[in-house]
């Protein structure tokens, strides 16, 4: 009779959680799965009958020289965007530390960039860096800072680092709270025994804080070098790539070989190096910030 009931309880179990693994094995693991089988595979596009074809397609965009291009924008766009996400969250996040008269409203306020859609948030800065109507160029302009208009998104230097600002704007706010959060743990009789002991600004920050947000500082990286790598949407509505591919982030070319050439097994590939490069990314950070604790 125990066995009885125990079998029921383990078929009743098995039921209620069969619709969730079905549910992720077919939106996570099985697309995971055919995309790399996809990318040992020559497709054709009308039919899609697949011929296999081994590593040619990772041979043939390793020998362009398109593909390394976009690496190295897609690496320039981590590092830069990620730095400045850094540098600026810790300052807002310890400004919001302090106690002052509003400071809930403000932590509250400072998350609203954040829930925007990036595709609002996409089209928003499309209209601010507009070279005929844009804000930022009448503002500029008002401030007699330039004369005429600038064409932000016609340059590809401009146009990469005016992408680079609009991801800061709808980025930042994650890394300030999570930033926030980790300065919530640093204990106050730490932070006083360095005051007493007459250790300044930057040994404090050294000493007291870097080490308490450590273990924050390696998620935001992980998070937010997962994040940049495959940043797709911001680009396609600002620039598409362009111009002259000075924008052609990883992800928009691994799209533009998709769809534009209907070159799906190298578009696949191109998907694989992605989550290797991620991958190898995260994994460097966990080797470089692991804690000794």
């Amino acid at each position: 009779m125990r066995k009885r009931k125990k079998d029921y309880q383990s078929r009743t179990a098995y039921a209620m959680i069969a619709p969730a693994v079905l549910i992720i094995f077919g939106m996570g693991v099985f697309p995971v799965v055919y995309s790399i089988w996809l990318s040992f595979n020559d497709v054709n596009p009308m039919t899609f009958d697949t011929d296999f074809i081994g590593l040619e397609n990772y041979k043939d965009i390793f020998v362009n020289p398109e593909f390394w291009q976009s690496i190295g924008i897609t690496l320039y766009f981590c590092v830069v965007s990620i730095v400045i996400q850094l540098i600026l969250g810790f300052l807002v996040a310890m400004l919001l530390n302090q106690k002052f008269v509003g400071r809930g409203i403000v932590r509250a306020l400072i998350l609203l960039p954040w829930a925007v859609p990036t595709i609002v948030n996409a089209n928003l800065w499309n209209w601010i860096l507009n070279a005929n109507y844009g804000i930022l160029n009448r503002l500029l302009m008002k401030l007699g800072i330039i004369s005429d208009s600038i064409a932000w998104l016609s340059d590809g230097g401009t146009a990469l680092h005016m992408i680079i600002l609009a991801d800061t704007w709808r980025m930042l706010p994650l890394v300030v709270i999570m930033l926030l959060a980790g300065l919530q743990t640093v204990s106050k009789s730490v932070w006083e025994a360095a005051v007493v002991d007459g250790a300044g600004a930057w040994r404090r920050l050294r000493a007291v804080y870097i080490p308490a947000l450590k273990p924050m500082i390696l998620v935001i990286l992980v998070l937010r070098t997962i994040q940049a790598i495959r940043v797709f949407d911001i680009v396609y509505v600002l620039t598409k790539g362009g111009p002259a591919n000075k924008t052609m982030v990883i992800s928009f070319y691994s799209y533009y070989e998709t769809f534009n050439y209907l070159n799906y097994g190298k578009g696949a590939a191109i998907a694989m190096v992605i989550a290797v490069l991620a991958l190898v990314l995260s994994l460097v950070y966990f080797k470089v910030l692991k804690s000794g604790d």
